[in-house]
């Protein structure tokens, strides 16, 4: 369904689709009570209701276990103070998934809550980006909100590994928009080829135009295979949790190798559409809305750098086991 809508060639309009319901909804169903299940899941399946992941802040965004909004235990209720940046559908949203910090600091102080439109306390603004306009891209300040103790998502202190849980179903979802994205491009730069005559003959019988689509299509055919892959093992194995744990590291690679991928491919669509993709229309639209979207997905869900640290750092871990269990 990703890959499909995707061919439309807008990250915006993917992003204002389902990105919310995409990243938000997951830890209700996976470990929220059955009174947020029932008052949050039905809602926003049917399309009644919209909801939001809400977890980069102005001073944190890929490190997670920095983060400072705080939400303090009064009796029946939680006090949300703080504030969250780059949040998708927020500005439309009903309701809210918000990483706070209930404990102490680093990981192990998190916990997930959830907020509702309409909380004294709780404002959004729209944010105006660089591309994915119809993503309701916001910025939520949150003063003395007033949450009750039963929107408290799974167990408190629990937060952390709720959010990297959820964040390999994230990136693969990254994975699948990039690399469709650069097939528009390619496609779209393909067929501009065709037509398109420089010095008395077509550009695609230029050889370094040749060059430049084989090499587009290269990077996505592959990622293309590898995303199959992980997907397969994503959807077939029998014990999550430990799945989880195993395709993190490759996931996250996948990320970086797809969001690269894309950004080459948009910049050498761009370059044989010439002045034509430098203009907000025409012939070049979707090519250079594209190369405005690039790092809508190489940073969110954890940037470049991010991802392929972790996958390294995973593939460390996990060779460092083998060889004690071989001792």
């Amino acid at each position: 369904l990703i890959d499909e809508l995707a061919r439309c060639g807008s990250g915006g309009v993917l992003w204002g689709l389902f990105e919310g319901i995409q990243i938000g909804l997951p830890p209700v169903i996976n470990f929220g009570s059955k009174y947020l299940k029932d008052k949050v899941v039905g809602p926003c399946l049917s399309g009644e209701k919209l909801i939001c992941l809400c977890i980069s802040e102005p001073w944190a965004g890929s490190d997670v276990a920095n983060l400072r909004t705080t939400a303090r235990k009064e009796g029946d209720y939680y006090i949300v103070n703080g504030a969250k940046k780059w949040i998708t559908n927020g500005i439309f949203s009903d309701f809210f998934t918000v990483a706070v910090r209930t404990g102490g600091k680093g990981m192990g102080g998190l916990s997930l809550l959830l907020l509702e439109k309409g909380m004294e306390g709780l404002n959004c603004r729209h944010m105006k980006c660089s591309g994915v306009w119809p993503s309701g891209t916001t910025y939520i300040t949150l003063e003395d909100v007033k949450v009750p103790a039963k929107n408290l998502i799974g167990m408190e202190g629990n937060g952390f590994k709720m959010i990297m849980r959820n964040f390999n179903h994230e990136r693969w979802g990254f994975v699948v928009q990039a690399n469709r994205l650069a097939r528009v491009c390619l496609e779209d730069a393909f067929n501009y080829a065709m037509r398109r005559k420089t010095f008395d003959k077509k550009l695609v019988d230029h050889q370094m135009i040749r060059w430049k689509i084989s090499e587009m299509a290269r990077q996505i055919d592959s990622t293309h295979a590898w995303l199959e892959q992980i997907t397969y093992q994503m959807a077939n194995a029998k014990d999550k949790a430990k799945s989880d744990k195993i395709l993190s590291g490759p996931i996250a690679l996948m990320k970086a190798h797809s969001t690269k991928a894309l950004e080459y491919c948009a910049r050498e669509a761009a370059q044989i559409f010439g002045g034509a993709s430098y203009v907000r229309g025409g012939v070049g639209e979707r090519v250079e809305r594209i190369y405005r979207e690039v790092r809508a997905y190489a940073i969110p869900g954890g940037s470049e750098e991010i991802m392929l640290d972790f996958a390294a750092r995973q593939a460390v871990k996990q060779a460092a086991k083998a060889l004690q269990s071989k001792l």
